[in-house]
């Protein structure tokens, strides 16, 4: 027994909730900064404020993989989990732009991107778990397009407010906008009807369907889970971690360094402490649980998955340091100011909202292109000459003097946020089991949460140090980075057919 193809509207309403869900994240991508700025945070410290929303991430994807791998009842596999963390985020987006201070924004970013990863992480599996491999790259391609179409509404919705509905887009210190507060109570309607509709308009096949498939994926032979790496091994590196944590603690301590840097040597001691309790379950043969099959899980990684975490790695990195600092680059370079309650600052922060916009525009255009492209030049050629053309942008903005061109760069960034979101999930669903396919998707997700949590500690540090605190340099530097990925994605094993194909074809 085969996956049978899906038509094109199934194919649609399977993938119709991510238009909501990147309703959520675009607002949060495109206004948290600026809410915290409004709120008092120094433009040094907006960084540290971000750590939130990618810590829970590295937490929360992989629980919610493994569990929605093990879970089937009325609504199905996946989708109890959509409907739960939809819920969540409708609260968290009616909250946040009403919060009445800094610490109870930081609150509601962790809590948004907690409730958004419940959502999101299964998302992906779904398309694994329903799809025929051969149209796995059109399912993901699917979802960059809703993604694409979602984040430009997002993005744009307090400037159209503001300048159509004519609603005022400034407020006195301390104040968020009305404008923007609006924006949240409308992206918070269009996420619920969104997520709601793929709910009830998909299937999902039960586990002994999947298990039956002819195409359910490498490694399902082996349904039982055996443990491969011994307790001396889990303890010993258990210890390694926890040490080097330590002492990359002390090191910040010592240095006098940004504190912020304590956060990435609590990951490591956490890390490490997570070895040691699989060691001590391995130990008593008290394996058949959910923490130890994820940590060894994480040991276990596909070599297509090795070889996608470096790109991924990159992509990110590049990919938040734009998220975190194009609002206060554009308003200080290009409009001339740096406070927030001013009308040039919020004219500039409107105008970031209409970029990122654009680029979310082209993404949901070129969602359409990279599969041609693929099909015709392998998808590892497809990927890297879509994050070279993101590169070109970010770059651009140091050539461009007027703020109306600056749609320009958000070509190449648009190119590259669409290929992000599809190839990468496109290579990587052929190469991992159908049985765990949703714990996998979210492990993978540590390889774009880790860049995000080093981007939030390490770039306030470095402008700061060596940049005289100029965030336009962050793009430059993610620049640098989405060249990395680009270069690192001819690395990567593609199984696949059609790239195989390909290759031989250039060849």
């Amino acid at each position: 027994m085969t996956r049978p193809p899906l038509n094109f509207f199934q194919i649609w309403n399977m993938c119709f909730g991510f238009l909501g869900i990147q309703v959520a994240f675009g607002l949060q991508n495109a206004n948290t900064s600026r809410i915290f700025q409004t709120l008092g945070a120094n433009i040094d410290g907006i960084a540290i404020l971000w750590i939130a929303a990618p810590a829970t991430g590295l937490l929360v994807q992989p629980i919610i993989g493994h569990l929605s791998d093990k879970t089937w009842g009325r609504l199905g596999r996946r989708r109890p989990y959509f409907f739960v963390g939809a819920i969540l985020t409708t609260l968290a987006l009616l909250v946040m732009p009403n919060s009445p201070a800094l610490w109870v924004a930081a609150l509601m970013l962790w809590l948004m991107d907690a409730s958004i990863n419940i959502t999101m992480e299964p998302f992906r599996a779904f398309v694994g778990d329903n799809l025929p491999d051969r149209q796995r790259t059109t399912g993901f391609a699917m979802q960059s397009f809703f993604i694409g179409v979602g984040a430009v509404f997002a993005s744009a919705l307090p400037w159209m407010l503001s300048n159509w509905a004519h609603i005022d887009n400034s407020a006195p210190p301390g104040q968020v906008p009305i404008s923007v507060q609006l924006s949240y109570y409308i992206g918070a309607g269009v996420l619920l009807v969104a997520v709601m509709w793929t709910v009830f308009t998909s299937r999902e096949y039960s586990p002994a369907e999947l298990a039956s498939m002819e195409d359910a994926g490498p490694g399902d032979a082996d349904a039982a889970h055996v443990p491969r790496r011994s307790a001396g091994q889990f303890l010993a590196g258990g210890l390694i971690w926890i040490v080097l944590g330590a002492l990359a603690a002390a090191g910040v301590f010592a240095r006098q360094l940004e504190k912020e840097l304590y956060v990435l040597a609590a990951l490591v001691v956490l890390f490490g402490a997570a070895k040691l309790v699989a060691g001590l379950l391995r130990r008593s043969g008290a394996t058949a649980n959910g923490f130890y099959e994820i940590v060894e899980d994480m040991h276990n990684l596909p070599l297509t998955m090795k070889q996608l975490a470096v790109v991924q790695f990159f992509s990110w990195f590049a990919l938040f340091s734009m998220w975190i600092y194009t609002t206060p680059a554009v308003a200080a370079h290009f409009y001339h100011s740096a406070d927030a309650s001013s009308p040039a600052y919020n004219q500039g922060a409107d105008w970031v909202g209409v970029l990122f916009a654009i680029y979310n525009g082209v993404a949901a255009l070129a969602a359409i292109v990279i599969p041609i492209v693929a099909r015709a030049a392998g998808r590892r050629f497809a990927h890297a000459l879509n994050l070279a053309l993101g590169a070109a942008g970010f770059a651009s903005f140091f050539f461009i003097s007027d703020p109306k061109l600056l749609w320009i760069p958000m070509i190449g960034v648009g190119f590259a946020w669409s290929s992000i979101l599809s190839t990468p999930y496109s290579i990587l669903s052929g190469a991992l089991p159908a049985r765990k396919m949703g714990v996998y998707m979210g492990i993978f997700n540590f390889f774009i949460v880790i860049p995000q949590l080093m981007a939030a500690t390490l770039l306030g540090l470095i402008l700061k140090l060596g940049f005289h605190n100029d965030p336009l340099y962050a793009l430059a530097i993610g620049a640098a980075s989405f060249l990395i990925a680009a270069a690192a994605t001819f690395v990567v094993k593609d199984a696949s057919p059609l790239s195989a194909a390909a290759a031989r074809a250039g060849a």
